[in-house]
């Protein structure tokens, strides 16, 4: 019978793990995200669970040995001496998240133009009034200028998972 098995890998060697997987016909998924480094050199696809990828496997055919010789592989994950198997409905929720994570950050909101004027509503600079700057490489960045006595302004980076968890919001004054 064919289900879906959770294969642990050495940590960054899932790419080759899966391409091992895919010379021996064996159906995997590995599940990975889209990511805006800071570094332009750095790795753009990060995996969503490092260490594992889902292998789809009847392993009365297949057998085990097959999966844990992959150079790379750890083994099968299991529990009690049973190995694990994971729903086909909790596997197709898995992939609807990272799908939307990806479809997300595919197109980073852009909420703020330069020379807005905002307020930061959270953090050691709550309750300051600021002038939108701009967004910084890797979109969860952003440069503010905050009003500072005498009309002084200081270049401040601010930064969260996404745009809207920053907690600025834009100024009624």
């Amino acid at each position: 019978m064919t289900r879906q098995y959770v294969l642990q890998c050495k940590r960054n060697k899932e790419d080759s793990v899966l391409q091992q997987l895919i010379i021996n016909n064996i159906d995997a998924y590995y599940p990975c995200i889209k990511v805006r480094p800071v570094n332009p050199r750095s790795r753009k696809i990060k995996p969503y669970f490092p260490g594992y990828i889902f292998v789809n496997a009847n392993l009365d055919v297949v057998g085990t040995s097959i999966l844990q010789w992959i150079p790379g592989v750890i083994g099968l994950v299991g529990f009690g001496g049973e190995l694990a198997s994971v729903p086909d409905d909790l596997l197709q929720a898995i992939r609807s998240h990272v799908d939307r994570i990806n479809s997300e950050k595919s197109e980073p909101q852009r909420m703020f133009v330069s020379g807005e004027k905002i307020v930061i509503h959270s953090g050691p600079f709550a309750g300051f009034y600021a002038i939108f700057d701009s967004y910084l490489p890797g979109h969860e960045r952003v440069r503010v200028l905050l009003q500072m006595l005498r009309d002084r302004q200081l270049k401040v980076e601010l930064s969260g998972t996404r745009i809207n968890q920053l907690n600025i919001y834009p100024s009624h004054n």
